[in-house]
């Protein structure tokens, strides 16, 4: 960091297992992405090709290798896993990975069925070669999963070999472990963290308050994805206690009680009222 300030939370170090920042590329140039390291690669760890953007993206391998040059992992979104697996093209799709040399892979049904059995053999088999995180949820805001069924599949892959299992939340915030609205579905995270392990959990997040949400229920190294390119900066502020939404946080009890006091004990304050 730029300057020492006292109570400040302390994050994990990279290579990070717990505290880890997903970016979600979804299609940025080359140019984009070197000004993303630039200023911001040293506060993320991985980058995901959203979605099926891998297909259609410019200089693919160039910039897998730019990210990977920066000591960030990217991997393919989950919908291009499953984009494979819907047209018999499994073996195809670890050629793939082969090709461009990626270590991280995402294996996912939240369009299609997948037999859940079925999916955790395919986790088995990657995780031999690689490391798997593994989606728990539908894209389908008419598909609703129980909170056992929550726990019984991200249990299962996380014991299969993923390294984590990725909460539903979609880019928009609006599916799987939040409401239509975009605010969390507390009971069912709740139930969720009481059985799984929440440092093994990677909580899609990509609406300001949601990123908000996490960080006051898990502190400073709770695991979030789905974050835009332009957020990942002002994320790690709401980590650190350096923006408003997260300031009193971090602080000693009793000093953010006489900051409060303070504030209202100011004479201003009622000169205006």
């Amino acid at each position: 960091m730029n300057f020492s300030l006292p109570h400040i939370p302390e994050r994990t170090t990279q290579p990070r297992n717990n505290g880890v920042t997903m970016m979600m590329d979804k299609g940025l140039s080359l140019t984009e992405a070197e000004n993303f390291i630039q200023a911001s690669g040293h506060l993320t760890d991985i980058v995901k090709f959203g979605f099926g953007t891998a297909y259609v993206t410019n200089n693919l391998e160039e910039k897998i290798k730019l990210y990977r040059s920066a000591g960030l992992r990217p991997y393919f979104g989950g919908t291009l896993f499953e984009a494979f697996h819907a047209r018999g093209r499994f073996e195809d799709y670890l050629r793939l990975l082969d090709k461009y040399d990626l270590d991280l892979a995402e294996i996912s049904d939240g369009s299609i069925i997948l037999n859940h059995d079925e999916k955790l053999e395919l986790i088995q088999r990657m995780a031999k070669t690689r490391t798997v995180l593994s989606e728990v949820g539908s894209k389908d805001s008419g598909i609703l999963i129980s909170p056992g069924r929550w726990i019984k599949m991200m249990s299962s892959e996380l014991e299969a070999g993923s390294w984590k299992v990725i909460a539903e939340g979609r880019e928009a915030g609006n599916v799987g472990v939040f409401r239509p609205n975009g605010t969390a579905h507390t009971m069912l995270i709740n139930k969720i963290i009481a059985k799984v392990k929440p440092e093994d959990i990677l909580w899609e997040a990509p609406q300001k308050n949601q990123q908000v949400w996490f960080v006051k229920l898990f502190g400073a190294n709770v695991n979030l994805g789905n974050i835009a390119p332009n957020e990942i900066i002002p994320l790690e502020c709401l980590r650190l206690g350096l923006r408003g939404d997260t300031f009193f946080d971090f602080l000693p009890a009793d000093y953010a009680l006489r900051l409060k006091q303070v504030d209202s004990d100011d004479p201003d304050d009622e000169e205006e009222a």
